[in-house]
């Protein structure tokens, strides 16, 4: 098998017998992941051609950014929480919990300028004047 081929089934793991309800959907699961291995083959291929890119620190530089827009995603939505969110605004233990933060760390992952991206994108204004002080 080449290499592009393999890295493609290292992040796209067919699924095990069982591990797919119901059970007569199994063959599909495993169609769907063989399309998704090809797809991920042929544009790391074609990423590389047309880089002259090493395929394997190709897939790490993709891999890097999709962390890193997930990373900006949970900042984003911790600002719309904490922030925006009606009727309440969620307390840092359970948002850390869901999340993989502390709540320290939820507290530290946004700021002003998520606040007011999230604020340009739903058109309001945030709830954090009538809030300032409450530590939850």
């Amino acid at each position: 098998m080449h290499p592009i081929h393999e890295l493609a089934a290292v992040l796209y793991p067919l699924p095990e017998p069982g591990s797919v309800t119901p059970d007569d959907c199994f063959d599909d699961a495993r169609e769907q992941i063989e399309v998704l291995r090809k797809q991920y083959a042929d544009n790391l291929d074609a990423a590389a051609m047309g880089t002259d890119g090493e395929p394997l620190i190709l897939a790490l530089e993709q891999a890097r950014a999709q962390k890193e827009a997930a990373d900006r995603r949970i900042r984003l939505i911790f600002a719309y929480a904490r922030e925006f969110y009606p009727p309440r605004r969620y307390p840092l233990r359970e948002l850390g919990e869901a999340s993989g933060y502390t709540t320290s760390g939820v507290t530290a992952a946004y700021g002003e300028q998520q606040i007011k991206l999230v604020q340009s994108q739903i058109h309001r204004a945030p709830r954090r004047s009538a809030l300032d002080g409450d530590p939850s």
